[in-house]
């Protein structure tokens, strides 16, 4: 399985995996000049920025270790204009990871608040 569809099996894994837990989807793969936000979501009052990692085994590593602080800085400054695109100034906004182990059996590692 190759990187580009082991990434977006896992983003279609997460999205039924976050709507199970009531959180609303607001967007997939959202992009703007800056870059690329996989899933954005409400849950309960709070706008959630999701990054999906997704890995066949932890060889080389745990996928939430790919989201280095450089990786941060440019997902919140992603989210910043997401924000201002859609007025949603007044919402309180959090930062998560989730791991999807595309394995014989598929686990999901949902970090909340996972960086700010």
């Amino acid at each position: 399985m190759n990187n580009l569809v082991k990434g977006k099996k896992g983003e279609l894994i997460a999205k039924k995996y976050l709507e199970s837990k009531g959180y609303t989807i607001l967007n997939m793969n959202y992009r703007n000049k800056i870059g690329e936000i996989d899933i954005v979501a409400f849950y309960k009052d709070i706008l959630v920025f999701i990054e999906v990692k997704s890995r066949t085994g932890t060889t080389f590593g745990y996928a939430y270790e790919a989201v280095n602080r450089k990786k941060q800085r440019k997902i919140i400054a992603v989210s910043y204009g997401y924000i201002k695109e859609f007025g949603l100034r007044n919402n309180q906004t959090r930062y998560d990871i989730i791991e999807v182990y595309l394995t014989k059996e598929t686990k999901i590692n949902h970090i909340e608040n996972a960086f700010s």
